[in-house]
């Protein structure tokens, strides 16, 4: 839309970068905190996530494990995911204290697809970073708003149960074959994201029904 030629504030002139902060923040300091990360003595790997250490009372590692990654690869791959999917999540929980909530709403699906991880893989000694969980967990939650119009989709509306088939076969896939970019020959932890994009998918309900825009289409709890 532009202005009148009159209109002394000259033609209006759409941002071509309008993301929302909270993603852009997140995706942001996924780099930062790898940097600082190679400086570590031991590559951060103390901060990591084993599921060995879950059966013998040690948790830190379900939240630190998020904050690292295992080459720029990696954290490429896992910003990008978190600017795209967390776009639309952002825009959603605008309301009152939805950008925490939204910032929650991340952390907690990381926790849990670590969480997951571990339960699936007792006494596992094998190291788990990166923030995959936690994308997925948008991932999920994206699932819900797609073609919505502002609004969280019904969990059992077709084209949610068909674009989740769709994620948790490519994710199946990529887990089983162990090619992903910034992979590196290690392992996927394709258990990790779809504990992650179940969580997305179940809290965006009561998340987009607390802090989504009121209007007269209320997103649904489920």
């Amino acid at each position: 839309m532009q202005s009148s030629p009159d209109d002394p504030a000259g033609p209006h002139r759409e941002r071509v970068f309008n993301a929302p902060f909270l993603p852009v923040l997140i995706a942001a300091s996924m780099p930062v905190l790898f940097w600082f990360q190679g400086r570590l003595p031991d590559q951060g790997m103390s901060m990591a996530f084993r599921a060995a250490d879950l059966w013998q009372g040690r948790w830190t590692g379900l939240f630190t494990s998020m904050l690292l990654h295992g080459g720029w690869a990696h954290v490429a791959m896992n910003a990008v995911g978190a600017l795209a999917f967390g776009a639309p999540v952002a825009r959603l929980l605008s309301r009152g204290l939805g950008p925490l909530a939204f910032i929650a709403l991340y952390l907690v699906s990381g926790v849990v697809a670590a969480f997951g991880y571990g339960l699936c893989h007792p006494g596992s000694e094998s190291y788990l970073v990166g923030a995959s969980g936690a994308v997925f967990g948008l991932i999920g939650a994206a699932t819900r708003l797609m073609g919505g119009h502002g609004r969280v989709l019904p969990l059992f509306h077709l084209g949610v149960l068909k674009q989740s088939a769709v994620w948790m076969l490519v994710n199946l896939v990529v887990g089983l074959i162990g090619m992903a970019p910034g992979a590196g020959g290690a392992s996927i932890a394709w258990e990790a994201h779809a504990f992650g994009f179940l969580f997305g998918i179940l809290a965006i309900g009561p998340l987009g029904h607390l802090f989504g825009p009121r209007s007269d289409l209320r997103p649904a709890r489920v």
